[in-house]
């Protein structure tokens, strides 16, 4: 019997725990911190041996294959011990495909991403396909696999869960944009992380498509350096999109399988430069699989949206507020201020995970008439924005950046949360910090 050692107790690992007893392993679960009482017992009903606030380097060691949870960093101390012992590490992703048929929809990217992968599952889950929709979206791709029996899934794919794939090969890949994020995991050299990002197509097949933003030219020429074989389908507004899926006089344009398709984009109810691309994106793996124009169009007619991302929550006093906490780098943050159609209070800060800001510099400029900084440190912050902003502040929670954006903003402008952060310092995630945020603004 194979020994499974799984490092972390979260929602990809509990998942893999349940997939790989099912499949005969010896499962042994580790986690540094606490584990929840409720995914403990699920361990006991099954015989799963597991421990918390520790790792028993010598008995882990003994492993024949290791899933790394990916919010696990590669300099923790027992991922190095593995390392040393020669243990093959594996994430999730890796782990639960080679354990189903069902055809694989793999979407990454530094933004976009949610809202693609959830868009491509609206339209597949609209034109009656058996699809799953799993991954870093928040749902363990694993244990859809014990349980569920889908012929599709579709799957968000952080780079974390892309380090540790081998042989993973998505039937169709989506590759959203790369832009810095991340670079504390990655050595803060931009470089690894674009690698990282591109090991979506490293397995796959010539039968198999990648998906791509054809107007990231920092993407594209990556691309044209890789060994991939797979069809490469461009989307974008540029010419050199017009070969896959573009925009022009307000339709979306699919060309793929060798036809034509157009849709009016006028009444789409997501806005804005990146949500055309989302659009673009999902639209052409629908095409891919041959599912109807009209099908197409009355779904992304009834898409609704991602929570905590350009979220509208109230209007209060003739003042707007967007919800945007999803916003955790400044390429998301960049698109979030694009899309304000008024003067904004701007809500930003948090953990930077090495952030150059220079590129909102001109939207700042043109748009932004007062910042509150909401982190434990903001020094890098106000140095940045201060000589082109008159007035700036820093609070200390939520409902006082609220109350003084209420303030600072006047009849006809906004009010944006994107913190082009992390959320770790003050909050427990990103969702725990737009919940806070329209908690307070509910408050007013």
């Amino acid at each position: 019997m194979k020994k499974l050692v799984i490092l972390g107790a979260g929602e990809s690992g509990k998942g893999t725990a349940i997939l790989a007893h099912k499949m005969g392993y010896q499962v042994w679960v580790s986690d540094a911190g606490s584990i929840a009482a409720g995914t403990k017992s699920q361990f006991d009903e099954r015989g799963i041996w597991w421990e918390e606030n520790n790792h028993s380097s010598a008995k882990l060691c003994t492993a024949d294959l290791v899933m790394k949870s990916p919010g696990i960093p590669e300099s923790a101390p027992i991922v190095q011990a593995l390392r040393g012992a020669g243990i093959k590490i594996v994430s999730e992703i890796e782990f639960a495909a080679q354990y189903t048929q069902a055809k694989i929809i793999g979407i990454t990217g530094s933004n976009g991403k949610t809202t693609t992968t959830l868009l491509v599952h609206h339209l597949l889950k609209e034109a009656g396909f058996n699809v799953g929709l799993a991954g870093n979206i928040g749902y363990s791709f694993a244990q859809q696999v014990a349980e569920q029996n889908y012929d599709y899934y579709v799957l968000e794919i952080s780079s974390f869960q892309l380090d540790d794939i081998h042989d993973f090969s998505p039937s169709i890949g989506v590759i959203t944009n790369i832009t810095p994020d991340h670079l504390d995991r990655y050595g803060n050299d931009f470089s690894n992380y674009i690698q990282a990002k591109l090991r979506l197509t490293m397995n796959q097949t010539k039968e198999q498509f990648l998906l791509f933003n054809v107007d990231d030219e920092l993407l594209t020429q990556a691309l044209s350096e890789t060994s991939s074989v797979a069809k490469k389908i461009p989307f974008g507004f540029s010419k050199a999109a017009q070969a896959g899926t573009t925009i022009e006089d307000k339709q979306l344009i699919i060309n793929t399988n060798k036809t034509t398709t157009m849709i009016h984009t006028t009444k789409f109810p997501l806005q804005g430069r990146h949500n055309l691309l989302n659009a673009m994106a999902a639209a052409s793996v629908a095409s891919l699989l041959e599912i109807s124009k009209d099908s197409i169009r009355n779904s992304l007619l009834s898409f609704t949206g991602v929570e905590h991302r350009l979220e509208h929550v109230l209007k209060i006093q003739n003042r707007t507020y967007i919800n945007d906490s999803k916003a955790t780098n400044v390429n998301a943050t960049f698109y979030a201020l694009e899309s304000m159609q008024g003067k904004t209070v701007w809500i930003v800060g948090g953990v930077d995970k090495g952030n150059d800001y220079t590129s909102l510099m001109p939207l700042v400029h043109e748009k932004v008439k007062a910042i509150i900084c909401l982190g434990v440190d903001n020094e890098k912050l106000i140095e940045t924005f201060s000589p082109v902003v008159d007035v700036m502040a820093e609070a200390q929670s939520m409902r006082e950046a609220v109350r003084m954006a209420h303030q600072l903003a006047d009849k006809r402008e906004y009010v944006l949360l994107s913190p082009a952060c992390a959320s770790f310092d003050l909050f427990k995630n990103y969702e725990d910090r737009g919940t806070q945020f329209k908690e307070a603004v509910r408050a007013l």
